[in-house]
């Protein structure tokens, strides 16, 4: 079992093959700040090396997934440089991107619970997880344009989730949608009522998760994800070397052996 950072701003639950991850500042709707992000790169960093972890929950405490960037942190600004130099708010900023970069390419599983406010940041988290469950009065958006500043880090993983033309509606009217406005333009996989619908769509989700070998869905998603940036003869020929490896393995042999013999294969208990 490996060893996870302490985190201020996060909660860590293991069990099993699933690590719970919930955002932990719920005075402030679990508002992002630097170091919150920091916290969640060094898990990720973690998890990405874990094979005791299949799959990543993320939540939020308190009733919010996350509201976006801390307000009061944005307030409080260092000086403003002097001309030509770089701007020390930069670099903080763009290490957002990284963070949520490394959540989008994780090797396993990332199920994304919402409830209450998943805005800014939060959309991004949302979008970089292969599976969102939300509750159908969640809300999702871009407002910070109504603010004065924009959702820098989160636009390429937003595009790619809902698509330019969703993107650029929600961008340009700061307008903030609900869980079934979400399943409509593809954000939101499974829309539920209350939180007993909630718990019921994420055992669902989970048991079908721990039914894939982990090594096969690790290959399989890290293949969607290359189809954005490699053209499809490039996709198509990893595919194979990867499914000819796959096939080579233990792993593939035990399945096809329990799916032939109608029993469960070894890795889904």
């Amino acid at each position: 079992m490996r060893d996870y950072p302490v985190a201020e701003n996060l909660s860590l639950v293991r069990a099993g093959g699933r690590l719970d991850l919930t955002f932990n500042r719920p005075d402030r709707r679990n508002a992002l700040t630097h170091r919150m992000m920091d916290e969640i790169g060094a898990v990720l960093a973690v998890v990405r090396d874990d094979p005791d972890v299949r799959v990543v929950v993320l939540r939020g405490a308190g009733g919010n997934f996350c509201a976006g960037g801390d307000l009061d942190a944005m307030a409080d600004l260092p000086p403003a440089p002097p001309a030509g130099a770089p701007d020390p708010l930069v670099a903080p900023y763009r290490a957002y991107g990284d963070v949520l970069a490394a959540l989008n390419c994780l090797p396993q599983a990332v199920v994304a619970v919402v409830e209450g406010a998943a805005v800014g940041g939060g959309l991004g988290m949302a979008c970089c997880s292969d599976v969102v469950i939300a509750r159908a009065d969640a809300k999702f958006g871009m407002p910070e344009p109504r603010v004065g500043f924009i959702p820098s880090q989160i636009v390429p993983f937003v595009v790619r989730r809902i698509g330019e033309g969703q993107a650029r509606r929600l961008a340009v009217t700061g307008r903030v949608i609900d869980g079934r406005a979400g399943r409509d333009i593809g954000l939101v996989h499974h829309c539920c009522d209350d939180d007993a619908a909630l718990e019921t769509a994420l055992a669902r989700v989970l048991a079908d998760i721990l039914a894939c070998e982990p090594a096969a869905l690790a290959t399989v998603k890290r293949l969607v994800l290359s189809v954005n940036d490699e053209p499809d003869v490039a996709v198509m020929d990893d595919a194979a070397d990867s499914l000819a490896a796959l096939l080579r393995q233990p792993a593939a042999r035990a399945g096809i052996g329990a799916f032939m013999a109608k029993r469960r294969p070894p890795w889904a208990g």
